[in-house]
């Protein structure tokens, strides 16, 4: 647009760029995560497992993931929003994170989770999705964000992805574009979480369930009324020690 007197001058003042905008609104999600998690990181330490609590980043749990390592450049899904779920067209807990990504970046992306634990460090990734048949083009973000177990070892991490464009065919795997490593400068030991008490207890919502436990005992072949009276009992295993 030209101002008066036929010049152009000063014409972008109070300009703002949409596209800035929009990606800034694309990414909230990820950005609230990564909030969460330096929010916890009180006194520069990486935080505990049991910190963490989904009503800290509700907004963007269906982005959500939890972790744990399980080789030095491997990690486990524990827990998955449902965004993650729909890219793979599957469940993804106990699967390896790296399935999300294609196979040819997968070196690339192990080497990353070695950083995220041994520096410890902060892993961002820029995604793009393979092409083919039914699968239009998509990009994504993710971070990777350090934790601590109970036991203090750094042996969990918290981790988002968002993908921007339709998802098409099942399952969507990731090209990396790029990734940026920022260390954890001066982690300190974090000390076990006390057994027992409330922070050793997960949120129902990021909570790991293992195996129900079923007593085969002959007495629990009794009338179903009786069975009904103790219907509300159940024991849940953790097993994310």
């Amino acid at each position: 647009m030209l101002g008066k007197g036929g010049n152009d001058h000063g014409s972008d003042h109070g300009i703002v760029s949409m596209t800035e905008r929009e990606k800034r609104r694309r990414l909230a999600p990820l950005r609230q995560v990564e909030a969460y998690w330096h929010g916890l990181s009180a006194e520069n330490r990486v935080p505990l497992r049991s910190q963490i609590d989904p009503r800290g980043m509700e907004d963007a749990l269906e982005y959500a993931l939890l972790m744990e390592r399980i080789a030095p450049t491997m990690a486990k899904v524990r827990v998955a929003g449902s965004h993650l779920n729909d890219l793979m067209g599957m469940q993804i807990a106990g699967m390896p994170l790296s399935s999300l990504i294609a196979p040819s970046d997968r070196d690339r992306f192990g080497q990353a989770v070695q950083h995220l634990f041994d520096d410890p460090a902060i892993v961002r990734l820029r995604l793009t999705a393979e092409g083919g048949f039914g699968k239009p083009d998509m990009e994504a973000d993710m971070v990777l964000l350090p934790l601590r177990s109970d036991f203090g070892d750094l042996s969990r991490g918290l981790g988002a992805l968002i993908s921007h464009g339709r998802i098409g065919r099942t399952p969507r795997r990731f090209l990396i574009t790029g990734i940026e490593v920022l260390p954890v400068t001066g982690q300190g030991a974090a000390e076990p979480a006390p057994v027992g008490t409330d922070a050793a207890k997960p949120a129902p919502a990021f909570r790991e369930e293992g195996a129900p436990f079923r007593h085969r005992h002959p007495a629990a072949m009794e009338t179903k009324s009786c069975a009904s009276r103790r219907g509300h009992l159940r024991l849940v295993v953790d097993n994310d020690n």
